[in-house]
């Protein structure tokens, strides 16, 4: 095999493109392919149209080994290995919907010359359903993601394992993908196709579960006088549980949790299986991103004709991303309960305009908060805590109440300064 062997990326998305701006820094030539004119023309001027910190400067570097296409027809003759990186959403039965991935299969044909690599994230069972379909003509490789919005080119060039799931059938396309990661020097996974799929569910679905443990604990806290931080400290020093993972908040969201427990979830059922751990886990997260809507209550009663400013619309710092995020959830509850609301966030705030209903998009932190009856922190990012909240935010506000979602803010400042300060698990 060619060391720098010639890579093809289906989906510019924000998988597809991490995957090829990395894959090109490490000397591969890598063709991308999307079906979106505006994106593959914006990524052609060298435009990139999502947030991921040093992916454009990645991008830009490597130029000269970036194709970008429209056509499959392009991809077929200049590389054999296909990462499939299209986005596979729940539908309405819960199930994952494969029809992106299902058009790629057809796409690419019965060529025996070409392997389709998955990084989509897909139910156990997919690789094999895909041969079968194709008669075993192509290859299939399950190479699934680790990758964290907001340090997801640090997590593809520095990973903790890389999980390459084969058959011994598959005429070396296994090994020559396991190939393209030795340079990264890091475990490598070998396993079968049906273990691999289920290695990334499992993996996504534990974590969920420590944030939605770690919530339940802040809840219990909060009424016995404990506190969380401390907790989850001690906690996290036993090496059979972890520090990650551990920080009380206003629950988990994004692209991949939300969904990667529903999919295991629904799998299980599918089998006839209740998967009750997991039912347990996603009803605590969808209780906890509404408790600031009682702790705001709680201080000021009715929210009618309230004006509440949520700092942060992005699910979590160092990324644009806004599905299932908790400022969504929080908005529209703020607005059933009559509150006016008013958010900002520095860099997500544009995505989120036509989904929060007759929120205000502000155009700082310190707009947001001109006037505001109380203030939620949704989001963690730094600009956040460097505001002056003894001076410009204080004399902004209406009255001093601030509901810090994420334990971020410094709590004893904010408390000797007048302010009425409600956290987390405190």
């Amino acid at each position: 095999m060619n060391d720098r062997e010639p890579i093809g990326v289906i989906g510019a998305g924000w998988v597809g493109l991490v995957t090829a701006a990395c894959f090109s820094e490490l000397g591969h030539d890598v063709y991308v392919r999307d079906i979106l004119q505006e994106k593959i023309d914006s990524l052609s001027r060298g435009e990139v149209p999502i947030y991921e910190p040093g992916l454009s400067e990645m991008l830009g570097r490597n130029s000269e080994r970036l194709h970008y296409t429209l056509e499959m027809a392009d991809l077929l003759p200049n590389a054999e290995l296909l990462f499939c990186c299209v986005d596979t959403p729940p539908s309405y039965s819960g199930d994952a919907d494969l029809s992106r991935v299902n058009r790629v299969v057809e796409e690419v044909g019965g060529s025996t010359d070409h392997a389709l690599v998955m990084k989509s994230t897909v139910p156990v069972g997919t690789g094999r359903s895909i041969r079968r379909t194709a008669n075993g003509a192509i290859g299939y490789v399950s190479n699934p993601e680790f990758l964290k919005e907001g340090s997801a080119v640090n997590d593809f060039m520095n990973p903790d394992r890389v999980v390459v799931g084969f058959e011994d059938s598959d005429d070396g396309f296994g090994e020559r993908v396991a190939a393209l990661y030795e340079p990264l020097d890091a475990p490598i996974v070998h396993t079968d196709v049906a273990s691999a799929e289920m290695i990334k569910l499992a993996s996504n679905a534990f974590l969920a579960t420590k944030i939605s443990f770690i919530n339940e604990i802040a809840n219990v806290s909060e009424e016995l006088g404990a506190n969380v931080d401390e907790v989850a400290r001690g906690m996290g020093l036993d090496a059979r549980i972890g520090p990650q993972f551990l920080r009380a908040g206003l629950g988990y969201g994004g692209s991949c949790f939300p969904k990667d427990v529903s999919a295991l979830k629904q799998l299980a059922g599918n089998t006839g299986y209740h998967f009750q751990l997991l039912t347990s886990v996603i009803e605590v997260n969808e209780l906890q991103k509404r408790r600031a809507i009682g702790k705001l209550q709680k201080h000021l009663g009715s929210l009618v004709g309230k004006e509440i400013a949520l700092l942060g619309v992005a699910f979590k710092p160092n990324t644009d991303d806004i599905r299932e995020a908790t400022s969504l959830v929080l908005a529209g509850r703020l607005q059933s309960e009559g509150a006016h609301v008013r958010v900002y966030d520095p860099i997500a705030s544009g995505r989120a305009g036509s989904l929060l209903g007759g929120a205000r998009v502000a155009e700082s932190a310190l707009d947001a908060i001109d006037g505001a009856d109380a203030v939620v922190l949704v989001t963690e990012w730094p600009e956040f805590r460097e505001l002056d909240w003894e001076g410009d935010v204080k004399q902004k506000l209406r009255s001093p109440l601030v509901v810090d979602g994420r334990n971020f803010l410094d709590r004893e400042l904010l408390t000797r300064a007048g302010y009425t300060y409600e956290g987390v698990g405190r």
